[in-house]
């Protein structure tokens, strides 16, 4: 399609003058949907350290605060140390103890500060969900960052392999929660766990995620 230039410059400019959010909004992916997950209802959050609430105390980690946001009964499944392939052996007794709606899985910092095959990690993580959805589970899944150089200078990114796992899963994923957490050093306790500041902004950048993605049952 031939635009005049007058009318070309035009368009250009005005895209240019947008405020960044609007134009950057459009490249920003939205959670995929899920079924609401009713207040009072069972979720599990499964992960390790981040998850249990290491750096806080047990009433300010992120699944307390979570469940105080979303009215929803979380079980905080987090083990200090678990790599992917614990949490995968403690999951199915979870499953069966808890039956939840929802897992919340967020799992695999130990595998990358272990340096283990991110293949393996990723096989793991991807069983782990799985699983849960064959036991009639929701899943949303969590990013965690990736350890790189970049990771020394404080500047975190999520690790790619999560938002695979969540295309090919057809998944709701949490992204850049805890890389923006970790990255400030006034949301930490320690150089890979959150304070309570630290996780009270995850669980409120975690169930704005919820919402968006049709997890949240708005209704009282």
């Amino acid at each position: 399609m031939n635009l005049p230039r007058r009318r070309f410059l035009h368009i250009a400019l005005n895209a240019i003058a947008l405020p960044p959010a609007l134009w950057l909004s459009g490249c920003a992916k939205k959670p995929r949907r899920g079924q609401p997950v009713a207040r009072g209802a069972t979720v599990l959050a499964l992960g390790d350290s981040i998850t249990y609430g290491t750096g806080a105390t047990p009433e300010t980690g992120y699944p307390s605060v979570l469940a105080q946001l979303t009215g929803w009964n979380i079980v905080n499944a987090g083990v200090p140390g678990d790599t992917s392939e614990q949490a995968l052996q403690r999951l199915p007794a979870l499953l069966q103890e808890h039956t939840p709606a929802l897992v919340l899985v967020s799992i695999g910092g130990n595998d990358f500060l272990r340096r283990l095959p991110t293949a393996a990690t990723r096989a793991t993580i991807r069983r782990i969900c799985e699983t849960t959805l064959a036991a009639r589970a929701q899943v949303l899944l969590i990013a965690v960052p990736a350890v790189n150089l970049a990771a020394v200078a404080r500047s975190l990114d999520d690790h790619p392999l999560y938002a695979e796992l969540a295309d090919e899963l057809k998944l709701p994923l949490q992204r850049g929660g805890w890389s923006e957490v970790l990255a400030d050093a006034s949301l930490r306790a320690d150089a890979v766990h959150a304070n309570a500041q630290g996780y009270a902004r995850f669980a409120q950048r975690l169930a704005a995620t919820a919402r968006e993605a049709g997890l949240l049952d708005e209704r009282r």
